[in-house]
């Protein structure tokens, strides 16, 4: 029989990232990141000056993080305790925007918090590799859960049938996020989302 299905982010979802980025940027090239922003492309500026970091040069640093700095990531609060529940009865696949060669990484930084599921990497929207994500466990009742707005609306777009929810686990930068209009819900905390999961997912 098929099991209903969990599609989830990971960074600001399973995993926080942006506090950690921004300590490291603080350390190592001295760039303060504003958080109230809600955006990476003018979120930095050079602490010396206050000039804004030049775009081509942030997602570089991104992928320096990533590369080098991936340890530093700390689990979301109720995160692990709630794939545990999930995964009683639901397959877990984690669908996180971060390039192939960074897949090892990110299985292996998974693992050391105790989560072991399916990794996905992609880039650009998530419609499409959820709708194939989705199709290869058999068209199962499902939910999506993501930090960011573009990507519910991608959903919406190739998996209208998903169940999908808004999450951004960071205190610090959820306040900057709208709500994502193409969610059908928005819980930042595990311990609430988890319930709002499991209802939905027994509905296969």
């Amino acid at each position: 029989m098929t099991r209903p299905l969990l599609i989830t982010d990971c960074d600001e979802v399973l995993l926080h990232m942006v506090a950690h980025f921004d300590a490291w940027l603080r350390e190592a090239h001295g760039i303060d990141f504003a958080f109230e922003t809600g955006s990476f492309g003018g979120s930095m500026t050079y602490h010396a000056t206050g000039e804004p970091v030049p775009e081509d040069k942030v997602w570089p640093m991104l992928e320096e993080f990533f590369r080098g700095e991936m340890h530093r990531q700390t689990a979301v609060p109720g995160a692990v305790e709630a794939l545990g529940t999930i995964g009683e009865m639901a397959d877990i696949v984690i669908l996180t925007n971060i390039g192939d060669q960074a897949h090892p990484w990110r299985v292996k930084q998974l693992e050391a918090h105790g989560i072991r599921h399916e990794v996905v990497c992609n880039r650009g929207g998530k419609g499409r590799p959820a709708k194939k994500i989705i199709e290869r466990h058999g068209n199962p009742s499902t939910v999506f859960v993501d930090d960011l707005p573009v990507h519910h609306g991608s959903v919406r777009k190739h998996a209208p049938d998903t169940h999908r929810l808004h999450m951004v686990a960071e205190p610090r930068l959820a306040p900057a996020v709208p709500t994502a209009k193409d969610a059908h819900a928005r819980i930042d905390e595990w311990d609430a989302a988890t319930p709002w999961i499991l209802e939905r997912l027994e509905l296969s």
